[in-house]
């Protein structure tokens, strides 16, 4: 997963999943413009393990993240990003920068297939369990990136055991994705949470908040 390199940045002139706008609005008698992108709806579920009672992460490499890091350490590396050319990163920061753990998610590009059945291909492709439609509890949705994209999240839960668990996960390496299955003790799993030194997104933050107040409170005591 950390084994990198041969990066370049060029500029992106088209994408399957970006699409650059500009809009342009008149607020309050005041003239205004917003540059935002345009990309697809998402879902994720907070799978939790009974079996073990632990949750279920992925991590993976991320380009953005990675890069924030690079920008963040060497600014200069940026200056060049209108020219039509690639520009090489000399002496790149190490990969595990850009690695971050995550709810299992995916996004929303099958007109044919409900949100629910979206989340049960996205559990067994990247995590390994099967799960039905009947197994997910809707906990909420909500806009990621209102600055930027404005897209919507669903979130789901899913509860699994060991024996519901089919194959290693990993997600589809044709696809390009390289994911790690990681496993978070729901003891220890308030304190990852806020821990800093692992790099995680809002919603494994949330998740493991809303499963404090809603279904922690129901588990059997030891």
């Amino acid at each position: 997963m950390e084994a990198i390199e041969e990066l370049a940045l060029q500029p992106c002139t088209s994408s399957l999943y970006l699409r650059p706008f500009r809009l342009s609005y008149r607020q309050n008698g005041t003239k205004k413009f917003w540059d935002f992108m345009r990309t697809h709806d998402s879902v994720s579920i907070l799978i939790f393990n009974t079996s073990r009672q632990c949750f279920v992460l992925v991590k993976q490499f991320r380009p953005a993240v990675y890069m924030c890091e690079v920008e963040r350490h060497r600014p200069q590396v940026f200056q060049n990003q209108d020219k039509e050319k690639f520009s090489c990163l000399e002496d790149p920061l190490p990969a595990v920068v850009g690695v971050t753990y995550e709810l299992c998610a995916g996004i929303v590009d099958k007109p044919d297939l409900s949100l629910e059945e979206i989340a049960c291909e996205e559990v067994l492709e990247e995590c390994g369990y099967q799960v039905s439609a009947a197994d997910l509890r809707r906990i909420t949705s909500y806009r990621s990136g209102v600055g930027l994209t404005g897209s919507r999240q669903t979130l789901f839960y899913a509860e699994v055991t060991d024996q519901m668990r089919t194959s290693g996960g990993g997600g589809q390496p044709e696809e390009g994705e390289l994911i790690e299955v990681v496993e978070i003790p729901l003891e220890e799993s308030m304190k990852f949470a806020y821990d800093e030194t692992f790099p995680k997104t809002m919603g494994v933050i949330f998740s493991f908040t809303w499963f404090q107040n809603n279904i922690a409170p129901k588990l059997p005591k030891k």
